[in-house]
């Protein structure tokens, strides 16, 4: 039992980025504890004022090089909001595509590479390449095919510039896209054995409502877009996020804490799940039948299966939306016409693979950035991870101080989190 103990975890491993874990344990009580991000500031508003809206797009994705198609999305719906850029039903549809991709990949990064070995009681995953080749190899199998499909939309997954403003810098061709449809067909049978394996997996016990916050659509599952959605029945326009998700800066962190309403709450997978799991394709609902999701699921361990059904559902709507395009066969549109720079601000909101983005810019008669604020998924979680925290050591309080640190670090990777993409804390003026 840790009756007097304190746990100091200093960049915990298997995360994107650097966060410490803290936990004072006196006379068998929790005293304290909490997650501290220890990265230095970005300081990508910064970096963004006075360019021109053409520049923003590019730098906005660097943001990060796992969700760069996230990034990309979201600073093109505001850029298009703010300019009065309209976009057609082929140019939607083929950012849904690629979104579903880089979905696809960052999740399979987490569920087998990141999350995965704690399931599984391995220190990473290395120890599986012996062990269980076939295992690796599926999971390396699955993440190329999302990098294939992003490179089939974009050119190229990681920070890609062939979205533009309004459309794309190529025509898209039918004969890669069917090519395409047929490799993720095959990749079906990829997801269908990675639910298998998790089948044999038992979370921890642990169960904490919280409010789940997503984007969600009328007529789809939401990834690219849709209105701002609350588990407890708010719904507002994504444009009006400054209304519902308010930031404040904590002491030992870098990153800003999120509270929906000043209430805590969790976006991401789970989220995305518990609120739009109607709106899953039929493959994903037996899979989230399989792992024996019970919706709403209160367990944040559960995130990582969240994520695998989400990787089933892209699959299939992946193919779907693939069928559509070549049905409609693609046009040659006149999307690269000159943009007119106008004063002007928008905000553009989508799901990342950890959760809602928001990028918002008020541009200037000449068309450069006056204004930038970028709200990250992972800087949103931290406040509730942190309760997650709270509630779960009393609960396992009678353990050893190695067993409570490693499901702590089990919890905080549980939410997957992106944390250099976090700090973002500067006020740009």
């Amino acid at each position: 039992m840790a009756k007097d103990t304190r746990i100091e975890v200093h960049h915990i491993t298997r995360v994107e980025g650097h966060g410490d874990i803290f936990a004072e344990i006196e006379d068998g009580r929790l005293v304290d504890v909490r997650f501290s991000v220890v990265e230095a500031p970005r300081l990508f508003e910064a970096f963004l004022l006075g360019r021109s809206y053409d520049e923003v797009l590019h730098i906005a994705p660097r943001v990060c090089g796992i969700c760069s198609v996230s990034h990309k999305c979201a600073a093109l719906k505001a850029t298009e909001a703010a300019l009065g850029i309209e976009i057609s039903e082929q140019t939607h549809l083929l950012r849904r595509l690629a979104l579903n991709g880089e979905v696809i990949s960052s999740h399979i990064l987490h569920i087998y590479f990141l999350a995965g070995p704690d399931f599984f009681d391995l220190p990473s995953v290395f120890p599986l390449v012996e062990s269980s080749p076939d295992v690796v190899r599926r999971a390396m199998r699955m993440k190329k095919l999302a990098y294939d499909l992003c490179n089939t939309v974009l050119g190229r997954h990681t920070h890609p510039v062939a979205m533009t403003a309004g459309g794309f810098s190529f025509v898209h061709s039918e004969k890669r896209l069917a090519a395409m449809r047929g490799a993720l067909e095959n990749g079906l049978n990829d997801i269908k054995a990675t639910v298998e394996l998790f089948q044999t997996v038992n979370l921890p016990e642990f169960e904490r409502q919280t409010l789940y916050v997503s984007l969600r659509h009328p007529a789809h599952y939401a990834f690219y877009d849709g209105d701002l959605f609350c588990s407890d029945g708010d719904s507002v326009p994504a444009s009006l996020y400054r209304e519902r998700i308010h930031e404040q800066v904590v002491s030992y962190s870098t990153a800003k804490y999120a509270y929906h309403h000043r209430q805590l709450y969790m976006t991401g997978a789970l989220a995305r799940v518990n609120n739009n799991h109607r709106q899953l394709r039929p493959l994903s609902l037996e899979a989230a039948h399989e792992l024996g999701i019970t919706l709403p699921c209160h367990n944040p361990f559960a995130n990582t299966f969240a994520q695998i059904v989400e990787c089933a559902h892209c699959l299939e709507d992946s193919i779907h939306i693939i069928d559509v395009l070549l049905q409609r066969g693609i046009r040659v549109e006149e999307e690269q016409a000159a943009v007119a720079p106008r004063t002007g601000s928008g905000v553009g909101a989508v799901e990342a693979p950890r959760g809602t983005l928001f990028h918002e810019y008020e541009y200037g008669a000449d068309g450069k950035c006056l204004e930038a604020n970028l709200v990250i998924p992972t800087a949103q979680n931290l406040a509730n991870l942190e309760a997650d925290m709270r509630k779960y050591v009393p609960a396992i309080i009678e353990q050893s101080t190695e067993s409570i640190t490693h499901q702590l670090e089990m919890l905080v990777r549980a939410y997957d989190p992106c944390i250099s993409c976090s700090t973002h804390v500067i006020v740009a003026r």
